[in-house]
């Protein structure tokens, strides 16, 4: 069907359209697309947050003191996107930054009182999103599509087992 000129832009549009619905990594990345503009949306109603600065905060509150490091891993993130956020966030009073006294290559991160204030006034509508994406599935439901998240991730690693395409 390459380049089938006889039918008009929209039925191309529409033909290629009806392909990618079935892409799974087109899904995927549409769906995190919409799930992140429904969260920017919310948190600059809310609090004027950026999703990064939600996700320092959020963890800050549940597990201070946390180093770059560690938040890329709770988030699975690259740490350079939390890195270039650290600065401004301190500068706006939410978090301190300072030497780890066990391993002085590290940074850690705190939370401030501005910054608890900056999180407390965003989490309501966030733990309703949250809330409201629960409820579009069932336990089991969303158990199993986690499961799928999961192996979908899995098959995409080297160390997989799955053919090596990067190197073929």
């Amino acid at each position: 069907m390459a380049n089938d000129l006889s039918r008009t832009r929209a039925e191309r549009v529409a033909h290629r359209k009806s392909h990618q619905e079935a892409n799974i990594f087109s899904r995927l990345a549409a769906a995190s697309a919409t799930s992140r503009a429904h969260a920017q949306r919310l948190l600059k109603q809310s609090s004027g947050l950026s999703i990064v600065e939600w996700r320092v905060l959020w963890d800050l509150s549940e597990a201070q003191p946390l180093s770059v490091r560690d938040f890329a891993n709770i988030q699975r993130n690259d740490h350079s996107l939390i890195s270039r956020a650290l600065p401004q966030m301190q500068k706006k009073g939410y978090l301190v930054l300072s030497q780890d006294p066990n391993d002085k290559r590290q940074t850690l991160v705190t939370l401030t009182e501005k910054g608890r204030a900056a999180f407390d006034q965003a989490a309501p509508i966030m733990k309703a999103r949250r809330d409201m994406l629960r409820a579009t599935f069932t336990a089991e439901e969303a158990s199993l599509f986690l499961t799928f998240i999961e192996r979908f991730e899995n098959s995409l690693e080297p160390s997989s087992g799955q053919k090596n395409i990067e190197t073929e």
